[in-house]
């Protein structure tokens, strides 16, 4: 049994590094007190460094990714101090980054008590992220093998991508972290949908984190809505529903934790010993003539 927290994470206005500081540390800090192993943010939780540029720079979109840059080592350094000093898997949700190709990816890192233990690039990207703000897909996907389990993450969009999170399946992994940013419920239920369906598909368990809130000072994220989840296959010990838990409220007006007690042993049994067998059937649909329209 791990415990696990998903944050209903608001966008507020940091204009200073020492604000932004603290404010991490005591949100880690609340949810580490509270006996949690693994906390995840949401997409994009990163840019709320955007804040401590000049009001010109923030309210610009393509400036104000750039303007971060210079600021993103020292927020990589404490995410990794704060994994390391209260002893917890932290996914501080993702960033926009420059690579060295002069190309911009959306990237969440993954850190461990020891460490760093890598990043996942977001690899289906969306119409807003393509066409307006000019961000790259990543390529490849990652498995974090941790003293928890085995972790993948799938950034938003990318969980409404079935053979995504097969791959990640098939690889070993028990957990996906699904970070996301939508700025409408219609958004919100779309990666909801998306994930649910990946936790059925492959019978593993989904923990999915929103932005919330409203942002004027910012063109990346001024709107946030989004309940945070934990969602299992529905079968046989598990919820009905497929739902563990989910927060109450779509768009509150400050962060929330959601906290919950994950048994990976148990999502497990569900493969051998559940009502259906999803993952094990999934090569059937491309049995000879399932695909064929008559």
């Amino acid at each position: 049994m791990i415990k696990v927290v998903a944050c209903q994470y608001h966008i507020d206005l940091f204009t200073t590094w020492d604000a932004y500081a603290e404010h991490l540390t005591t949100l880690c800090e609340e949810a580490a007190g509270q006996g949690a192993e693994l906390l995840l943010l949401p997409e994009y939780a990163g840019l709320v460094l955007t804040g401590q540029l000049p009001e010109a720079e923030r309210s610009d979109l393509h400036g104000s990714i750039a303007g971060i840059q210079p600021l993103l080592p020292r927020w990589l350094e404490l995410c990794e101090s704060l994994a390391r000093r209260l002893k917890v898997h932290l996914q501080p949700g993702s960033v926009a980054v420059l690579d060295d190709d002069g190309v911009y990816r959306n990237r969440a890192w993954l850190f461990g008590p020891d460490g760093c233990l890598g990043s996942q690039d977001k690899l289906i990207m969306t119409r807003f992220e393509l066409e307006q703000w000019r961000i790259a897909a990543g390529s490849g996907l990652k498995v974090f093998d941790t003293a928890l389990g085995k972790l993948g993450i799938l950034i938003c969009y990318d969980n409404e991508f079935p053979l995504l999170a097969r791959t990640l399946a098939e690889a070993g992994v028990d957990l996906i972290l699904a970070p996301s940013c939508t700025d409408t419920e219609a958004g919100f239920h779309r990666v909801r949908i998306g994930a649910q369906a990946r936790a059925l598909e492959n019978q593993i368990a989904v923990l999915h984190s929103p932005t919330v809130g409203l942002a004027p000072w910012s063109p990346s994220l001024d709107e946030g809505y989004g309940r945070a989840s934990l969602y299992v296959p529905s079968d046989y010990g598990m919820p009905a529903s497929g739902i563990v838990a989910e927060s109450a409220e779509l768009c509150p007006s400050r962060s929330h934790w959601l906290i919950c007690e994950l048994d990976l042993d148990e999502v497990r049994r569900v493969r051998e010993q559940g009502q259906v067998f999803t993952r094990r059937d999934w090569p059937r649909q491309f049995d000879d003539g399932r695909l064929v329209l008559r």
